[in-house]
């Protein structure tokens, strides 16, 4: 899920400063119920030009799957390769910031590392840290999806992937929110001098701790990430340190945040759907079906940017180089051009061309991982917890941006032991 990550991140935190319109309106409330937004801008503004943006520059926002699948899909006028977001990151993330012809290299050297038929290969291994979870509060009816599931749950595969200890688990969720959210760490609003300071310090820290990894590796291989980077060459083209360390930063912030935030918007729905949540109970084969319906529906990342870097338009509107176009993917997935009942969420769909994990050449290099981690999740959970409800009384608030929930008070019931 890498492919969106670190535009939303900025949008989420400065959301109070775009002003009036469309924008403005993105905020908890927003985020909480995203569909009748993206409607009313398909319906009213689909190419919405904005004059002012918070960092600077104009920018046009695009809700039609249309207009979004021309943007991603012409990186030589619609650049990844851009600052939207200072995450104090030393060189471009690869191979998100990285554009056409290098983009092609990198991407023949990683796209094998994270094939289907490898991923699918952790089946086991991730069904038995979801168990592990599960474990530690199964006895008591109740549980912080969030903190005890959402959150760990991610971070714990990707430990498992690099073949480092469950044990570092606070270390990487202690880099992982210092990057992401800065100003919820020290407590200030984000790119206050406290939590930019504070920002660097963890980006460099996350450089120095998988360097040192990496110098444990270059002495003695393992059956693990790291390794298959050091080994990985295609064409006589290998990944240099360098290389490495900026997918590892990536992989960081991109590929854990996406993960919890997409657990927490599925299980919010179908804590709210108890009909659908039968479905999976009794049929466990939708259960891949409706990964992909809810990651339509739902589609935890709102939007991406990109940057033009010729003079285009797109339907009509201008873009001039410079300018930061934002598409929403959210809105994208519930187009009724593109799906004529969209509004309707349904497990048999078959057909499904949504772009949560974005598209065109920057298509998430971990989806295959995604798909994976939030199947077995899924499968797991309902096996052992199929009945629940979000705590009575409480409303969850959503993350702009990002649609994470961070308190996520549940009641269950167990399935017999």
């Amino acid at each position: 899920m890498s492919e969106t990550l670190e535009n939303t991140e900025a949008e989420a935190a400065e959301q109070d400063g775009y002003g009036s319109g469309a924008m403005a309106a993105m905020g908890p409330e927003m985020a909480a119920d995203p569909q009748p937004v993206w409607k009313a801008l398909r319906d009213e503004t689909p190419v919405l030009p904005i004059d002012d943006l918070p960092m600077g520059g104009r920018g046009v926002l695009l809700t039609r799957k249309e207009d979004i699948m021309e943007a991603l899909r012409h990186p030589e006028i619609y650049s990844s390769n851009m600052d939207a977001v200072d995450l104090k990151n030393k060189r471009p993330m690869i191979p998100l910031q990285i554009d056409p012809p290098e983009h092609k290299k990198f991407r023949k050297l990683l796209d094998p590392i994270f094939a289907p038929r490898k991923m699918q290969a952790m089946d086991d291994e991730v069904a038995t840290l979801v168990n592990r979870l599960i474990d530690r509060f199964i006895d008591d009816g109740q549980v912080d999806f969030a903190k005890q599931f959402s959150i760990p749950f991610p971070s714990e595969v990707f430990l498992t992937l690099l073949g480092l200890p469950l044990e570092e688990l606070e270390t990487f969720l202690t880099m992982k929110d210092g990057i992401i959210r800065p100003d919820h760490v020290t407590g200030r609003r984000y790119g206050t001098k406290t939590a930019s300071e504070y920002q660097q310090k963890i980006a460099d820290s996350v450089y120095d701790y998988f360097d040192h990894v990496l110098d444990e590796r270059e002495v003695e291989r393992r059956d693990d990430l790291l390794s298959h980077f050091l080994d990985a060459e295609v064409d006589g083209d290998r990944l240099t340190r360098e290389d490495i360390l900026d997918i590892c930063f990536l992989f960081l912030i991109a590929g854990l945040d996406t993960v919890t935030a997409t657990l927490d918007c599925m299980f919010a729905f179908l804590a709210r759907h108890p009909e659908h949540r039968r479905q999976l109970v009794e049929d466990p084969s939708l259960i891949p079906n409706a990964v992909e319906e809810l990651l339509r529906w739902e589609t935890p990342v709102m939007g991406i940017a990109r940057v033009a870097v010729a003079e285009s338009e797109i339907s009509g509107c201008p873009v001039h180089p410079g300018d930061q176009v934002m598409v929403m993917i959210g809105s994208a997935n519930t187009d009724e051009a593109e799906f004529p009942d969209g509004d309707v969420v349904r497990f048999d769909r078959d057909v499904n061309p949504h772009i949560a994990f974005g598209g065109g050449i920057h298509r998430c290099l971990g989806s295959h991982l995604a798909r994976l981690e939030l199947r077995v999740a899924l499968r797991e959970w309902h096996k052992r917890i199929p009945d629940y409800e979000i705590e009575p009384g409480h409303t969850l608030t959503y993350t702009p941006g990002i649609r994470s929930i961070d308190h996520f008070p549940m009641r269950f019931t167990a399935s017999p032991a």
